[in-house]
């Protein structure tokens, strides 16, 4: 009998949106895991055995340049690909969706991992990631115990730590110098939206829906959504809470947003559309100026390279004016 372990999707937001890694959209409750001791932020080149401390709190020795190596969430998986790493892959969970490539890679499972699977492809490193610790611990173990190398990737909810996840990646993978020019472009396309908004006359009122069942939710600060707003210079309607919170539709319409943006539009049909006709939403002042725009959710909730993307297209969204020039 197979050995399956359960595990969160996706970085940060693995509880309230499965939906944007592959699965269903309704939210779950987090976990609380211990916080570990940070690992260094760079190191001066490339060079073998590594030694770096993990989210587990556990010092990981890399004796070798890794040869192969399996993803065990969305996000390490595009930063290994945007590293060069592409080759490497052997093996991504049921998730993965980009790059194209990875249609083509083993599975190992998505919140349930299987670890026979994992050993049989004899990764030289594991990348899985903090969201796992407390229902995929045991299972991480039996991937030790099988002699792999596993390296427990912190969680990341800001764009300053998932540069510090590609930093980290780049040491376990000996691809630093990647990691390091990864950084520093996404750095700046952030300082140019950044310049771009400071321009912008008046800020405008945002509603941003990511599950609309079997509640209505939206993301609070202590998110990528609202750091993207803020640094845009939109009003978060729903800035005076935290994290991933459920809205009352009726909230919604009080707060009268003037743009309304939904992630469901890879996995419900005409989901803009939907929202427009919903009881109450036509004297909204983003249904009346058919302001309600479709994102994709990997690019605004999944802590990895495209997070800049994502970025650049809501602030197109809100500010057209500006930024469609």
């Amino acid at each position: 009998m197979k050995n399956r372990w359960k595990f969160g999707t996706a970085a940060g937001i693995a509880a309230i949106v499965l939906a944007g890694c592959g699965d269903g959209a309704a939210p779950v409750e987090e976990q609380d895991v211990e916080t570990p001791a940070e690992p260094p932020s760079e190191v001066a080149e490339a060079e073998f055995p590594v030694t770096l401390v993990d989210a587990m709190g556990d010092e990981v020795v890399i004796e070798e340049e890794p040869e192969s190596f399996v993803s065990m969430i969305p996000s390490n998986t595009e930063i290994a690909y945007e590293l060069g790493l592409g080759d490497k892959m052997v093996g991504v969970s049921d998730f993965d969706n980009y790059p194209e490539e990875v249609a083509d890679l083993e599975k190992i499972g998505g919140q349930e991992f299987n670890v026979e699977k994992i050993i049989s492809l004899q990764p030289d490193v594991v990348l899985a990631h903090e969201s796992g610790l407390g229902m995929g611990t045991e299972g991480y173990q039996q991937l030790r115990d099988a002699g792999l190398n596993v390296f427990v990737v912190e969680n990341a909810e800001t764009f300053d730590e998932v540069y510090e996840t590609i930093s980290v990646i780049g040491q376990v993978s000996g691809t630093v110098e990647a990691a390091d020019g990864l950084i520093e472009e996404m750095e700046a396309q952030v300082a140019e939206v950044e310049e771009l908004a400071a321009g912008v006359d008046e800020s405008k009122s945002v509603f941003v829906e990511i599950g609309s069942e079997p509640e209505l939710y939206t993301a609070g600060t202590g998110t990528f959504i609202h750091e993207m707003l803020t640094m845009i210079q939109a009003e978060n309607v729903a800035g005076g809470e935290e994290g991933w919170i459920s809205m009352d539709p009726e909230a919604v319409v009080a707060a009268n947003p003037e743009i309304i943006i939904t992630t469901e539009g890879g996995y419900i049909e005409n989901a803009a559309e939907l929202i427009k006709e919903r009881s109450g939403y036509a004297d909204v002042t983003a249904v009346q100026e058919d302001a309600v725009h479709e994102l994709n959710p990997d690019t605004v909730t999944r802590p990895g390279p495209r997070l800049t993307e994502g970025l650049m297209t809501m602030a197109e969204l809100i500010y057209p004016e500006t930024f469609s020039e």
